[in-house]
């Protein structure tokens, strides 16, 4: 969308214009960065099964990084005027949690690790920044992220037909034996993308988004993808945010007034299981009993205590601050390093995170990260209940993903890591909702956008913009 000052009969003679451009090329931008996420380095599987990850990216994966950060930045200063709009209605412990973490460099204990993950952290924010600042419609973040998500699945079914030996575990392992990880590099990773993408596929059949038949093929190919995984955490958080999605779009209306004390009633009962698994407070792994028998796991997540009871010790030298943003784990089993310390306490088993996301921003940021965290979580439920007043078929939408983050979170390490592709998928919904909410925003200013018939246009009017958007009411965003 634009602005422009050809019509009097709108504010200050303001007129609201779509601005359709660019729209597949957005959309292929983000399609690469979320297959940059998910595929190895150089679609090396092979290296996959038998080496650590690769300490750096191949020259073109190195290109394609540098060439969306290039993108990210000439898209937000093109769009500046927008960009600082949004900026205001943005979750605002996301952008403090950014700064947190490029501050961390100054006490990191491996600087240049953490420089390298920042630029990630720069162009993923950078890109989904510049998604939503064009072509923007109330549809347009599940209408680009769900078929791509889909592609990679189906890829991943073809590819283990193909090559079972590269798309499936050859480790010997009980949890890993027969497990599929397609073109994912880890089975839980096939397990959360095909827990998201079930989520999409089941929220537009409720919200009608697509016909049944669609819905059912693209439902399909996410549960085979989610069966042959064998990530019994994704498949938990499946129903439970299925059920969740059932619940906020097919309620009766005389329940809908009661659904904000019915999320905040979930999102007190998933902080409570996290302090159980922590340990952080005694005596709370007897209230575990009904979810872990619904996971099939004990409070520790199938034998991960003694990974969190390794990285506690080390979060104990540093509590406040942590290790500095993705400081901690090396490619690899350095000697020397102090992620070293898991081969010769675990046997030479070095486990490449934390397997919990809260307990990776504590080691990383320490507990002031971690209370960054639960702040951005808070904003994130109470923004997404503002839309859910507004929009009821994206605030549901948007809700449902956190709770799928909030649950996988639990046993993987997904929050604010460069490493994940769910992080791309969240922090690109974040943006989406801050969207969402400075649309309906502007939409009470300017009224309803205009078909544009101008074949170039420039941004918009500023300082105009800005002061009709002070004046907005607060209940508008």
């Amino acid at each position: 969308m634009e602005l422009t000052t050809s019509n009097p009969a709108q504010p200050h003679g303001m007129t609201w214009l779509r601005d359709d451009r660019y729209s597949w090329f957005l959309a292929g931008m983000m399609w690469v960065l979320i297959v940059l996420m998910i595929v190895p380095e150089g679609f090396d599987y092979q290296r996959l099964a038998t080496a650590s990850a690769p300490s750096s990216g191949g020259p073109i994966s190195r290109m394609l990084w540098l060439l969306l950060l290039a993108l990210g930045i000439m898209m937000v200063s093109w769009r500046a005027g927008l960009a600082w709009l949004l900026a205001r209605v943005l979750n605002p412990f996301f952008l403090l949690f950014v700064a947190l973490a490029i501050v961390s460099v100054a006490w990191s204990i491996d600087p240049a690790l953490s420089i390298r993950r920042l630029i990630r952290l720069g162009t993923i924010v950078l890109a989904c920044v510049a998604f939503v600042l064009m072509s923007w419609h109330a549809r347009r973040y599940q209408n680009v992220v769900r078929p791509i998500l889909t592609i990679v699945l189906l890829g991943s079914i073809i590819f283990g037909l193909v090559f079972p030996a590269l798309a499936i575990h050859q480790q010997t392992t009980p949890e890993l034996i027969g497990a599929w990880h397609g073109l994912a590099n880890h089975k839980n990773g096939l397990g959360a993308l095909a827990c998201i993408s079930l989520i999409f596929w089941f929220h537009a059949w409720l919200t009608r988004e697509v016909r049944f038949l669609p819905a059912l093929t693209g439902g399909a190919v996410a549960v085979t993808c989610l069966v042959l995984s064998r990530s019994s955490t994704s498949l938990a958080a499946t129903l439970f945010v299925m059920a969740v999605l059932l619940v906020l779009l097919r309620s009766p209306q005389g329940l809908r007034p009661y659904m904000p004390y019915l999320v905040s009633m979930l999102v007190a009962l998933l902080l409570i299981y996290t302090l159980a698994i922590l340990n952080l407070i005694p005596g709370l792994g007897t209230l575990m009993a009904p979810v872990t028998a619904l996971t099939g796991k004990d409070t520790s997540l199938t034998g991960r205590t003694e990974i969190w009871t390794i990285l506690s010790e080390h979060i104990s030298y540093r509590p406040f601050l942590g290790s500095g943003y993705a400081a901690y784990w090396t490619a690899g089993p350095v000697p020397g390093a102090d992620s070293y310390a898991f081969v010769w306490r675990m046997g030479s088993f070095y486990p490449g995170s934390a397997h919990n996301g809260y307990l990776e921003i504590v080691n990383d940021l320490g507990w002031i990260g971690l209370l960054c965290l639960i702040a951005y979580i808070v904003v994130h439920i109470r923004q997404s209940l503002q839309l859910l007043e507004i929009d009821r078929h994206q605030g549901a939408l948007f809700l449902a993903l956190f709770f799928q983050q909030a649950i996988t979170n639990l046993s993987e390490t997904h929050w604010f890591s460069v490493q994940s592709v769910d992080f791309v998928i969240m922090a690109l919904a974040t943006t989406a909702l801050a969207r969402s909410l400075l649309e309906h925003r502007l939409r009470l200013v300017f009224g309803q956008p205009q078909p544009s018939t101008i074949g170039t246009s420039h941004g918009m009017a500023l300082p105009l913009a800005r002061e009709s958007f002070d004046r907005t009411p607060d209940g508008g965003a």
